[in-house]
């Protein structure tokens, strides 16, 4: 609070308005829950929308940012520091790049993907002609980012027409497997996909999806770019979504979880993919700083030591259960993987359901109109989830009681007519 205004005020004067009004003005986090300057507790079983991966102020977290900061945080990339180093080979030995496998540090998913998209377009190009593979394909209702280069990859109309024309050269096609074996051919430079498509609703890929992508991307030379922000870090039950299918990418995306907080992104690449960035076709001022590599490294090895991976997978078909038993007319079932759940709702209430979850202390958030998005820290357990469903509870009997009332509205309305 600035003066006599409130923060609220102080809000709407002084930020940018792209993201609407805040709902609360957190001042304290702890574990999985967050306290609002007027001392309500809330349970966060959003995480920052899939960032916080041990949740707030863990220990662990906290010594490896002051550890670091009083130490080296910044040298610019003109220079290697050991966190770097060490995150790098992590990455590496996480994904499964083996010896060739090589990492880009960025500071967010949307850089980390822009990367891909130039890694796309190197492969893309032949040292004949500049435009040898043009094109670069991805879904309809995929999510990369919202920079000019990763909102092009976005298949979200809405979104990028205030900024049209979009870079040239990408195509949105279904997520089916009918779609991408029509327009695969060998002028495609890459195949760029979610595994679960998170934005649009948590929403699965059809059954050997990744296969087939992976099989025809091969047969036809283009790479198979797998976007893992949001689904990477062990969130899925295993350390990235692309290892449930058991197919080795070109590339991988990450970010979010993977600095469990603290700014952090980066391009992973297989193989001969690996060769394709040479000194001065990309590059970040801060990406891959001493302060970033080594709380992130601090964050992955915490979770690999506690076992959150294994964790995720048991306390999502946990949340997946507890959810059917609650027994709501507004549940339709859940979809996801691990601890990226979507909530299917049978109306278009989703904002209101959030909005009702806060009122009784609940962070969830809406993916869209008819999904109520869940994330929690990997690291929840009984204590949190049995909080969880009490307060989930409540929420959508909040928004039953009004779509009933709607609904009895609208049929004495027709009698009346």
């Amino acid at each position: 609070m600035t003066g006599t205004t409130t923060w609220r005020e102080d809000a709407g004067r002084d930020l940018v308005r792209n993201v609407g009004d805040r709902f609360a003005l957190f001042v304290r986090g702890e574990g999985a829950y967050l306290w609002d300057e007027d001392g309500t507790r809330y349970l966060d079983f959003l995480a920052g929308i899939a960032v916080n991966s041990l949740g707030h102020a863990h220990p662990v977290f906290v010594d490896a940012v002051a550890g670091q900061a009083a130490t080296l945080a910044h040298v610019s990339n003109y220079f290697a520091t050991p966190p770097q180093l060490a995150l790098a080979a992590k990455l590496k030995q996480l994904a499964g790049t083996g010896p060739d496998g090589r990492v880009y540090f960025a500071n967010s998913g949307a850089e980390a993907n822009e990367a891909a998209f130039k890694l796309a377009r190197l492969h893309g190009a032949s040292q004949d002609a500049r435009a040898a593979r043009p094109r670069v394909l991805t879904l309809e209702n995929a999510f990369h980012g919202r920079t000019m280069g990763t909102l092009a990859m976005t298949g979200k109309p809405a979104m990028q027409e205030p900024f049209l024309p979009m870079v040239a050269g990408v195509e949105h096609i279904a997520p089916t497997v009918a779609a991408l074996e029509a327009a695969m051919a060998d002028d495609v430079a890459a195949l760029v996909v979610e595994p679960i498509q998170g934005e649009a609703g948590v929403v699965d890929l059809p059954d050997g999806y990744l296969e087939r992508a992976r099989e025809l991307t091969s047969r036809h030379g283009a790479l198979l770019i797998v976007d893992e922000i949001q689904t990477g870090a062990g969130r899925t039950g295993a350390w990235f979504g692309f290892q449930h299918a058991g197919i080795v990418p070109d590339a991988i995306t990450v970010a979010k979880g993977i600095g469990g907080g603290f700014p952090i992104g980066a391009l992973v690449t297989f193989g001969e993919t690996s060769e394709l960035f040479y000194p001065g076709t990309h590059g970040s001022t801060f990406g891959g700083n001493a302060l970033g590599t080594a709380v992130s490294l601090a964050v992955l090895d915490e979770i690999e030591r506690a076992g959150l991976v294994e964790n995720a997978s048991a306390r999502g078909v946990q949340i997946r259960e507890r959810i059917a038993s609650i027994g709501s007319p507004l549940v339709r079932g859940t979809r996801g993987r691990g601890l990226l759940i979507g909530v299917a709702l049978q109306h278009p209430v989703a904002g209101a359901v959030v909005a009702a979850a806060q009122e009784h202390g609940l962070i969830v958030n809406a993916a869209n109109p008819s999904t109520v998005r869940i994330a929690p820290p990997l690291n929840i357990g009984d204590v949190e989830i049995d909080d969880f469903i009490g307060l989930f509870t409540r929420a959508l009997a909040t928004v039953e009681t009004s779509v009933l009332l709607d609904a009895d509205h609208s049929a004495t309305t027709e009698v009346s007519a």
